[in-house]
């Protein structure tokens, strides 16, 4: 079994996602802040490579601009910042995208990213399947990530369910899903999260589908 060579990333974990129309749902952020912080920890005291990513969208926008509060990193993520972590700032939904992130882990080694922080229906679905379109391996902690409610001329899905939904697919292809629990036993163990796959995940949708 080949060891996972690991960088945390820690997606947009930003003041604008704890009051206000993007308040982060589900899990509540009461929930998954600690677990956020819990991933850090874990990660510093393995002498785990850390990046912390912050998203703008202008000088003039209403959310996400630099110029005000919201912009900034919650205090529990920001309190623990070194001069070590590798600090990003995107304006797309990965963070891959026009940032330099991928050669950064190149340039390191690194194989496998581990993502918390916010959304999991955007940034983190967006950077997850990025990681797989460049050949890393991605791991998501999903008590450590976050949804909100969303309603549209698509239709309404509550929180919960976009979590839950969006966690079950990354898992089925896209990426290791787990605990942050689990993921700091794996971590201190050298050991890769275990995985899905399609075909897997299909069949067992199918018995699911058939026994309800």
């Amino acid at each position: 079994m080949t060891s996972p060579v690991r960088a945390l990333v820690v997606i947009d974990v930003q003041n604008e996602y704890f009051d206000g129309p993007l308040e982060i749902q589900y899990p509540p952020h009461a929930e998954s802040l600690p677990n956020i912080a819990a991933a850090i920890d874990a990660a510093t005291a393995a002498g785990l490579p850390i990046v912390v990513v912050q998203h703008t969208a202008g000088d003039e926008a209403p959310v996400f601009n630099p110029g005000r509060p919201g912009f900034a990193l919650h205090p529990e993520v920001e309190s623990r910042r070194t001069d070590s972590w590798f600090s990003i700032t995107k304006q797309y939904n990965s963070v891959f995208a026009g940032t330099e992130l991928l050669g950064w882990l190149r340039e390191r080694d690194i194989d496998t990213v581990t993502f918390v922080g916010y959304m999991t229906n955007n940034c983190v679905i967006s950077s997850a399947a990025a990681a797989a379109d460049q050949g890393l391996g991605a791991e998501v902690l999903s008590d450590a990530t976050g949804a909100i409610n969303i309603a549209n001329d698509a239709g309404y899905a509550d929180a919960e369910a976009v979590h839950t939904t969006l966690m079950t697919l990354l898992h089925s292809n896209l990426a290791s899903v787990s605990s942050t629990a689990k993921w700091t036993e794996a971590l201190q163990a050298g050991t890769p999260l275990p995985g899905s796959d399609l075909v897997t995940s299909a069949l067992t949708g199918t018995q699911r589908a058939i026994r309800t």
